[in-house]
């Protein structure tokens, strides 16, 4: 179990939103903030009762989606497994390579019969379980 000190707490705590919860976005900029690697941020958001929250991809959260894209679509495809399924970090990877946002990417993975798995933040394995925030 990762323990923070004081000046952590303190900057993951300044990070939360309104309700007190840690975006997927937030976690990962305070992961380097505070020196920690994005893969502990889930056990140590649970260690504080905190709740990771609006993951970019679609698998969690309240976030609004737009439309599918074609195109990401056919990109993303090509790195899925053949049950379609895709790893958290392909799909960020898709963002940067397509130069999109990477909500336009989740709005893509929403919106289709891909998968998300492996979160680079360790709050899921695979979409199909382990979620880390029920809707």
């Amino acid at each position: 179990m990762k323990k923070l000190d004081n000046i952590q707490t303190d900057l993951l705590m300044t990070n939360l939103d309104e309700e007190g919860k840690l975006s997927c976005l937030k976690a990962f900029k305070v992961a380097r903030l505070i020196g920690m690697k994005p893969k502990d941020m889930a056990e140590i958001a649970k260690s504080l009762d905190i709740t990771i929250t609006n993951c970019e991809l679609g698998v969690f959260g309240k976030l609004t989606f737009s439309e599918m894209d074609d195109k990401i679509y056919n990109s993303l495809t090509k790195n899925t497994t053949e049950n379609k399924k895709v790893e958290c970090e392909i799909a960020w990877k898709e963002a940067q390579a397509k130069g999109v946002t990477l909500k336009k990417v989740g709005s893509t993975i929403k919106n289709s019969d891909i998968k998300v798995t492996h979160c680079q933040l360790g709050c899921f394995y695979d979409e199909e379980f382990e979620k880390f925030e029920h809707d």
